[in-house]
């Protein structure tokens, strides 16, 4: 290739990088908006923590919207989506649909973001912002969120009926549906630690409470007053019997003492002699090594089929796809 080829390349690349931006394989960076909504990150972490202020329960709605938005075709912003007349969105599956809250909140912050910064920020980077703000908050460790996550322009309410693991799986099923995304069983067990704070509802556990021998008797029989045998199904129980508000270490403590709300948490503690068992244990008693594994593991999380560079766009409402 002579020099004049390769100066007319270069020019054609650099055209290109200045039109059309990065590739889309483009990689997330902490720094991201440091240079085009320097307070983006501020702005977050204001709205959450007055979100948080005023009812603790959103933290957990907040990193449980992450988790499902990132579960089902990646970190995109997807479950944000509202259906219309000619689509279906991700809201009404069956893991969603009268689970995932959190949407005002969401909404808020798009359009403080918007304000100052307007066009810059995704919502699929407010998600992931939000939830380690809502961890902190809440009294658990931070970490570094990755960003350039670009939005959606569609959902699979389809996928996410499939995608997002069942609170009934057995811990086989677990590590299936956590490995399905690129995850290890290590990862499977620090995530799941996201159920040291939030609730859930009857529906969810009833079968456990009634069914279930690998309980302790004292914490059934508390439960079945706030959940029978028939009725009452959406009545809510902390997920952690211990700690509900704080983002700790005892959502493990709980299971060594077989005080798992849901089938698939006490599925990470049989005795002693199960595979993910010596984990539980390590993290029951040392939570700087959980908090440690936990931030790492949302990084992976967030790492999951993000679009960036041309892919997608960046909405300026949320619940909806730009219009033209």
């Amino acid at each position: 290739m002579t020099s004049s080829q390769v100066i007319v390349k270069l020019c054609i690349t650099i055209f290109f990088l200045i039109h059309y931006g990065p590739p889309a394989s483009a990689q997330l960076s902490s720094t991201f908006y440091s240079s085009s909504c320097p307070k983006a990150l501020s702005t977050i972490k204001s709205a959450v923590n007055s979100a948080v202020a005023k009812e603790s329960r959103m933290g957990a709605s907040l990193l449980r919207l992450h988790f499902h938005d990132c579960f089902v075709n990646g970190c995109d912003g997807s479950i944000l989506l509202d259906d219309t007349a000619n689509f279906t969105g991700e809201k009404t599956a069956a893991p969603n649909n009268n689970s995932v809250r959190g949407f005002d909140v969401v909404d808020t912050i798009k359009s403080n973001l918007e304000s100052i910064c307007p066009g810059v920020v995704s919502c699929a980077d407010i998600l992931a912002v939000a939830a380690r703000d809502s961890v902190v908050a809440l009294g658990g460790s931070t970490w570094s969120v990755l960003l350039g996550r670009r939005d959606s322009t569609t959902a699979s309410l389809s996928a996410a009926n499939s995608n997002i693991p069942s609170p009934f799986l057995n811990l086989s099923g677990l590590i299936t549906a956590f490995t399905n995304k690129g995850f290890t069983t290590k990862e499977m067990v620090a995530l799941s630690g996201s159920h040291t704070i939030g609730q859930a509802r009857c529906t969810l556990f009833r079968s456990r409470i009634y069914n279930e021998t690998n309980i302790n008797t004292a914490y059934a029989t508390s439960l079945k007053s706030k959940c029978p045998s028939s009725g009452g199904d959406n009545n809510l129980s902390p997920l952690d019997t211990t700690s509900p508000t704080t983002f700790d270490s005892a959502y493990y403590t709980n299971l060594i003492n077989n005080k798992g709300l849901l089938h698939s948490d006490q599925q990470l503690y049989s005795g002693g002699s199960g595979s993910t068992d010596s984990q539980v244990k390590s993290y029951s008693s040392n939570s700087a090594t959980f908090f440690t594994d936990f931030g790492n593991a949302m990084i992976t999380m967030g790492n999951l089929s993000p679009l960036t560079g041309t892919s997608g766009q960046i909405r300026t409402n949320c619940r909806k796809v730009n219009s033209g």
